[in-house]
């Protein structure tokens, strides 16, 4: 019988758009005791979190609780509970992630309009509303923050477009929540998305979401209360119910109600993650989280500009805890990845799609967006660079970064 080592993964710098890694204290907390899903304990853990997450996602909506599964499993949960077969969709695309939208609404069954910009800019958010207003849509889902471009698109306006139209707003906040601010109530965001790997510094495993009343509505005319846990007549909603048990919304929701009617066996550990990472967000304050990540993000382009590279996609749009660097002329960016992880334990990240092998994304995101990691990064890029041949003014990346670090010291 063949025999395994035990198992001990390398320590690694993750510099990538996630996951990233993981604050030591939210790992500490998945090691705590296995309590059962309906122990008051547990019960009031769940509340708790509920709780932060209304903070979290600014907002004061009564729903907002995670999905269990990774950030892809909230974004399906919302849009196959909120998109009907037949539903006219509004798909705005600027990168990957929008295109992943416009798949799960065509297999929602809807209707799919999509407009789309070139990657490496964002709409004009008189764009989409021009669109919205000519195409009359059900629903409109947008990403908010597109890792595959390193962009970030304005939603104030759509938001208050859609409301004015009656058009339910989805928008995918993985790459943003707990990294840039992320405002639902104020920018009028019917149901928002989060994920735990990335600006939370929690492993991946469960996306946070929240929805309004307005959605709420909506989940209410597909109803379904499983077979097995009916106690009586049960009538069902006026719309066609979601063509999902797992990540049927409107049964969710019930589980994390007063009620509990359950629907699946909560993760334990995966929650007691998430608590510790939203209680951490929230000792640090979101808006100095918020100015930590910009912080960050001005010393590595500081030190990247220095270094001669050159940053890709519209500046106007960047989108702060993912930055993106053209890959120079001549040089091989999948080998400059895999000098940085084997001689330096540092990950960075290609692309994908039209961008693959033109770039490299450097993320700064949660407990791996702090200063020696971003210095680490500059150095070793510089070295692996001038290894590889391709000339640039040693030492001053790290100096460019460290005028900013010293320009912010209180």
């Amino acid at each position: 019988m063949k025999r395994y080592e035990d198992l001990s993964p390398s320590l690694r710098c993750i510099m990538t758009p996630g996951p990233v890694e993981v604050d030591p204290r939210v790992l500490r907390a998945m090691s705590f005791p296995v309590l059962g899903q309906f122990d008051p304990e547990f019960t009031d853990i769940m509340n708790e979190t509920m709780g932060m997450l209304r903070e979290l996602f600014a907002t004061n909506n009564k729903w907002a609780f995670p999905v269990d599964g990774t950030s892809r499993s909230g974004i399906e949960a919302v849009m196959v509970s909120l998109i009907a077969p037949g539903d006219r969709v509004l798909i705005p695309i600027y990168g990957r992630f929008g295109h992943l939208l416009h798949e799960i609404a065509e297999r929602c069954g809807a209707e799919v309009y999509t407009i789309e910009k070139a990657w490496g800019s964002v709409f004009a958010p008189e764009e989409v509303i021009s669109a919205i207003q000519s195409f009359k849509p059900d629903v409109v889902a947008i990403v908010h923050g597109e890792t595959s471009t390193g962009r970030v698109q304005p939603l104030a306006e759509i938001g208050r477009a859609c409301r004015e139209q009656g058009a339910l707003l989805i928008v995918d906040a993985v790459a943003t929540i707990g990294g840039v601010p992320v405002e639902t109530d104020a920018w009028m965001l019917d149901a928002v998305i989060g994920g735990t790997q990335k600006c939370l510094s929690i492993p991946s495993g469960m996306a946070p979401v929240t929805y309004n009343e307005r959605a709420e509505a909506k989940l209410l005319k597909r109803k379904q209360v499983e077979r097995g846990l009916r106690t009586g007549e049960f009538e069902a909603g006026e719309l066609p119910p979601v063509r999902s048990n797992y990540f049927d919304l409107s049964m969710l929701q019930d589980y994390w109600s007063p009620q509990r009617l359950n629907h699946h066996t909560e993760m334990t550990s995966m929650l007691y993650a998430l608590r510790e990472g939203l209680r951490l967000v929230l000792e640090e304050g979101i808006q100095a989280r918020h100015a930590r990540h910009a912080l960050h993000e001005e010393a590595l382009t500081a030190g990247l500009t220095a270094m001669g590279l050159e940053l890709y996609g519209d500046p106007q749009s960047k989108l702060t805890v993912v930055t993106c660097v053209q890959i120079p002329e001549g040089i091989d960016g999948e080998s400059v990845r895999s000098m940085l992880l084997n001689r330096f334990g540092i990950e960075i990240a290609s692309s994908f799609g039209p961008l693959k092998g033109q770039i490299w994304r450097i993320g700064t995101m949660g407990f791996s967006c702090r200063e020696n990691n971003v210095l680490r990064v500059l150095g070793a890029l510089e070295a692996t660079l001038l290894r590889h041949g391709h000339p640039l003014p040693a030492g001053l990346g790290v100096q460019a970064a460290l005028d900013v670090y010293e320009a912010n010291v209180r």
